[in-house]
C-alpha cells in the first residue's frame, strides 16, 4: 500500500503563516491544513474558531522533502519545530464500509447496507447506501424515532389515508420505515443537496414510490400532516417550534427526538408547555430523550 508524508509544523506564529505556507508549496507540498482550536457551547451552534497567536500546520508531501525544505523553515524562523509522520494511503469510504454491517433497527426491521445481503433473521430489510449523508440508523435518537414510527402500525388500524412529514430526513430511513408500516403519503424535507440525492437513491433501492424528498423550507410547507417526525437537536427544535406545530393536523401526532437528557427540562418548558400538546410517551436512550406528543384538537 502506498504512503505519504505529513510534516506537522508546531506552534507557527500567525504572522509567519503566509510565508511558511508559500515556502511549503514552493518545496513541493501537495497541501497545507491548519490545526485550529474551536469552541462549540452546544450543538445548536456552529463551531467558533478561537483566535490564537500560534497554531500547528500539517504539510503533505508524496515523499520525504529534501533538506532545503527544512533549511528554509529555519531561515524563516529558527524557533520552528516539526514532526515527520509517514501515513498509509487508504480508501476511507471503503474502510468505513467494512465496519457498517446489517443490524436490527427496531421490531422486525433491519437496516441493510446496499453492499450486503439481507440476513436470514431479518424479516424486513431497509436498504441504504448512506454516501456522505447523515443517518445510518445507528444513533440513539434515530432508534427512538424508529421505535415511535413502528408503533403506528399497532396504534392505528389503517394508515392508508394517513400522511407523515419527516423533517431533516437524511438518508430517509424513518420515511422508509413509515412506508413499510403502511403510511400512504410521506414527505421528507432535507436542506442538504447531497442528502437529498442519497435519499432519492435509497428510495429507488427499496422500490418505494410513495415518498417525496423536497428541499422546501419547513416554514414554507403549507400542507398539514397526521404525523410529524423531527429527529433534530433540541435547541433547533425550539427554534422550529412554531413551524413544526403549523404542520400538524388537529389531533395529529409529533415525534421529537434529539433532546439531551440534561436539557430535558429546558426543552419541556420551551416547547411542550403551553403548546396545546399532551405527552403520549416519553422514552430515554443513552443520554437522549424522545417524546411522542399529540395535538389537543
Amino acid at each position: 500500500m502506498s504512503s505519504y508524508i505529513k510534516v506537522r509544523l508546531l506552534s507557527v506564529p500567525a504572522s509567519l503563516e503566509e510565508d511558511v505556507t508559500t515556502h511549503c508549496f514552493d518545496s513541493g507540498a501537495t497541501g497545507v491544513t491548519e490545526v485550529l482550536a474551536f469552541s462549540q457551547p452546544d450543538l445548536t451552534y456552529d463551531p467558533s474558531i478561537l483566535p490564537m497567536k500560534t497554531h500547528d500546520l500539517d504539510v503533505y508531501f508524496t515523499e520525504t522533502p529534501a533538506d532545503n525544505f527544512f533549511d528554509g523553515l529555519k531561515v524563516l524562523s529558527p524557533s520552528l519545530r516539526w514532526q515527520i509522520i509517514e501515513e498509509q494511503n487508504k480508501d476511507w469510504l471503503e474502510e468505513w464500509k467494512k465496519g457498517f454491517v446489517p443490524f436490527k433497527l427496531v421490531g422486525r426491521y433491519w437496516v441493510v447496507p446496499s453492499w450486503h445481503e439481507k440476513p436470514a433473521e431479518a424479516e424486513v430489510g431497509i436498504y441504504i447506501d448512506p454516501g456522505m449523508a447523515f443517518g445510518t440508523g445507528t444513533h440513539a435518537t434515530t432508534k427512538m424515532a424508529a421505535y415511535f414510527v413502528q408503533k403506528l402500525g399497532s396504534q392505528f388500524k389503517d394508515l392508508k389515508d394517513k400522511s407523515l412529514l419527516d423533517v431533516g430526513t437524511g438518508t430517509a430511513i424513518l420515511a422508509m420505515l413509515a412506508s413499510h408500516e403502511g403510511v400512504d403519503r410521506i414527505l421528507g424535507l432535507e436542506i442538504d443537496p447531497e442528502a437529498r440525492r442519497v435519499a432519492r437513491e435509497n428510495l429507488i433501492l427499496n422500490k418505494l414510490t410513495n415518498i417525496e424528498i423536497s428541499d422546501k423550507p419547513l416554514e414554507e410547507t403549507g400542507e398539514k400532516f397526521d404525523f410529524v417526525v423531527a429527529n433534530i437537536i433540541d435547541g433547533v427544535l425550539i427554534q422550529l417550534k412554531d413551524a413544526l406545530l403549523r404542520t400538524m393536523k388537529p389531533g395529529g401526532h409529533i415525534f421529537l427526538t434529539g433532546i439531551l437528557t440534561e436539557r430535558d427540562n429546558h426543552f419541556f418548558n420551551n416547547f411542550i408547555e403551553k403548546s396545546n400538546l399532551k405527552v403520549i410517551r416519553r422514552i430515554e436512550k443513552d443520554e437522549w430523550v424522545g417524546y411522542w406528543l399529540q395535538h389537543n384538537a
